[in-house]
C-alpha cells in the first residue's frame, strides 16, 4: 500500500521517491527551471513542449457551455510530507470531482509559495493545487490563489499548519478531521486550458481549472510556509496557440 501511494505522489509532483531514478532538480541554481529540460532525458517536455504550465491568465474567452465543477470532499485524516520541494497533504479515497462530465478522485494537495500561475501578469501570495486523476488516468489540477489578509486566517490551513512537517522527508499525521472543501473559494468560477505539470518531468496532458476568486491567508500563516519554502514556484510559461476559457 506504502509503494502504491508513493507512485501516485511521484507522478504529480516528482517526489523525492522518483528522484531516486531521474535527476535531482530544485527551484533555483544549475538545477532550476531553466535548465530542467537538460538535467535528464525523462525531463526532455520541460523545454520541448508547447502545452507547459504554470501560464499568466489573460484574455479568457467565456464559454457558455462550460458546467460548473461538481465537489464531492469528504473530511477525513491526512498525511503530510515534506518530500524536498513542497509539502504534499495525501488524503483517504473517496473525495472526488465531475469537470467536463468526468469524475476525477482526488489523491493530493500542495502548496506554492508565491503562486504559479499569475493573473493578468499578477502572482498572488501563494496557491495550492489540487491534484485529480480520472480512472483512465487523466490528471485535473485545480489551482486555488491565496492573498494575505491580515484578519482573517483559513480555518483549514490552521489545522493542517499546526502539523507543517519543516524538513525534507519528514511526514506527519493529522487525525483531526480536515476537509479540503474548506480550501475553496466561495465563488467557484473558474479559468480553464490544458497543461502540464508544473515539476519535473512536465508531463504534458493535464486539465487545468484555476479559480477566479482567491482564498485569505493570514500574515503568520504566509510566513509560516514561507519560512519552509520561501520560493517553490516556476516561472510562467509560454501559452503557444492554446485558448483559456472562462465559466462565469
Amino acid at each position: 500500500m506504502r509503494g502504491s501511494v508513493f507512485a501516485v505522489i511521484a507522478l504529480c509532483v516528482a517526489s523525492v521517491a522518483s528522484a531516486q531514478t531521474a535527476a535531482p532538480w530544485s527551484y533555483r541554481g544549475d538545477d532550476g527551471p531553466l535548465r530542467w529540460g537538460k538535467l535528464d532525458p525523462a525531463y526532455r517536455t520541460c523545454k520541448a513542449g508547447q502545452e507547459q504550465s504554470p501560464v499568466d491568465i489573460r484574455r479568457a474567452t467565456l464559454n457558455v457551455s462550460l458546467k460548473p465543477i461538481e465537489f464531492h470532499y469528504l473530511a477525513g485524516p491526512v498525511t503530510m510530507e515534506n518530500d524536498g520541494h513542497t509539502v504534499v497533504v495525501q488524503v483517504n479515497p473517496g473525495s472526488y470531482i465531475v469537470a467536463g462530465g468526468v469524475r476525477y478522485d482526488l489523491i493530493q494537495f500542495h502548496f506554492h509559495h508565491p503562486s504559479e500561475e499569475s493573473v493578468r501578469g499578477k502572482l498572488s501570495d501563494m496557491d495550492i493545487q489540487l491534484v485529480h486523476r480520472s480512472a483512465d488516468g487523466k490528471l485535473a489540477v485545480l489551482a486555488v490563489r491565496l492573498s494575505e489578509d491580515r484578519g482573517y486566517p483559513n480555518a483549514t490551513l490552521a489545522t493542517l499548519w499546526a502539523h507543517l512537517p519543516t524538513k525534507p522527508g519528514q511526514t506527519e499525521k493529522i487525525t483531526d478531521m480536515v476537509n479540503p472543501g474548506g480550501l475553496l473559494p466561495d465563488d467557484r468560477s473558474y479559468w480553464t486550458y490544458m497543461g502540464s505539470l508544473t515539476a519535473p518531468p512536465c508531463t504534458e496532458g493535464v486539465r487545468w481549472y484555476v479559480f477566479e476568486q482567491e482564498l485569505s491567508i493570514s500574515r503568520d500563516q504566509l510566513q509560516t510556509f514561507g519560512a519552509i519554502y520561501p520560493m517553490n514556484t516556476r516561472p510562467l510559461q509560454d501559452l503557444h496557440k492554446r485558448k483559456i476559457e472562462a465559466h462565469e
